[in-house]
């Protein structure tokens, strides 16, 4: 669904001003660790390792990057070169910072400001070998298809795409255990909402609440990253998520969440990758 230039304006200055509040949050928070992080925890999750595959001696972009932990652990596991692309400064300033604390110059790791829609202006390079975009970015964005017009172009001969999300699915089920469905799945008109709060703390006291949501189906997303000529390799579903998304979900060793053995399963996030022919 297009959104027009006047909503679209609206839409990005409030969400910025959301995400730019809870930057600090965010980094004093448990849920990122930045201690932990900068004593070496990795932030890929083990199946994004296995279907990325190998990264040594490549040239990497994580768009939405937020504060670059992402990023800067595709660095570690041996990108050549990685970039980070989000349209909050105050976040991307903790991601410079980040980098520098654990030896990163600019010459492995970049950060650059910028709305994703215009990341081809804003990049030091408009090809590379993988083209990156982490979890929980996509519904923030009004207009897929050109989102994955915009991300496709970005990807050099020879290299790939790779998307790893939550479910589209897990948006239309009720918090308790999953299996009720409470919100019209083809609905695509945004969502707005306007309470105080981040997923790291609910109770947090926040004064910039307002913020707009599209929730894409997994065929919008898929057919609109096929129409921009990448091949698309696979779609994986996967019965694990990051958060205790439904009360009966449990954690396991791995630090992920998923339905009690022997219990009915939903699929909880996807995983993509696009490739583009040498």
């Amino acid at each position: 669904m297009q959104t027009d230039a006047h909503d679209w304006n609206e839409w990005r200055e409030a969400n910025r001003a959301m995400w730019d509040e809870r930057v600090p949050l965010h980094a004093a928070s448990d849920a990122y660790d930045h201690d932990g992080f900068r004593k070496g925890r990795d932030e890929i999750r083990e199946f994004e390792a296995e279907e990325v595959g190998d990264v040594t001696g490549k040239r990497l972009l994580h768009l939405q990057c937020h504060m670059g932990q992402d990023t800067l652990s595709w660095a570690r596991r041996g990108a050549a070169k990685v970039v980070g692309l989000d349209f909050s400064e105050p976040a991307i300033k903790v991601a410079r910072g980040l980098a520098a604390d654990i030896g990163f110059g600019p010459d492995r790791a970049e950060f650059v400001v910028s709305d994703v829609y215009e990341a081809a202006a804003a990049l030091p390079d408009r090809d590379y070998d993988i083209v990156y975009t982490g979890i929980g970015v996509l519904d923030w964005l009004p207009d897929i298809e050109r989102w994955a017009a915009t991300a496709a172009s970005l990807v050099a001969p020879g290299g790939f795409l790779y998307l790893a999300e939550f479910h589209p699915i897990t948006h239309v089920l009720d918090g308790d255990d999953g299996t009720r469905i409470e919100t019209d799945y083809f609905d695509d008109r945004p969502v707005v909402t306007d309470e105080p709060g981040s997923y790291v703390d609910w109770r947090a006291e926040t004064a910039q609440n307002l913020s707009f949501e599209r929730m894409h189906t997994l065929g919008d997303i898929v057919s609109s990253l096929a129409a921009t000529g990448l091949r698309i390799e696979f779609l994986h579903e996967h019965d694990v998520t990051m958060f205790h998304r439904y009360a009966t979900l449990e954690q396991g060793e791995d630090g992920l969440f998923r339905a009690p053995k022997g219990q009915p399963r939903v699929p909880l996030m996807f995983s993509l990758k696009a490739s583009r022919p040498a």
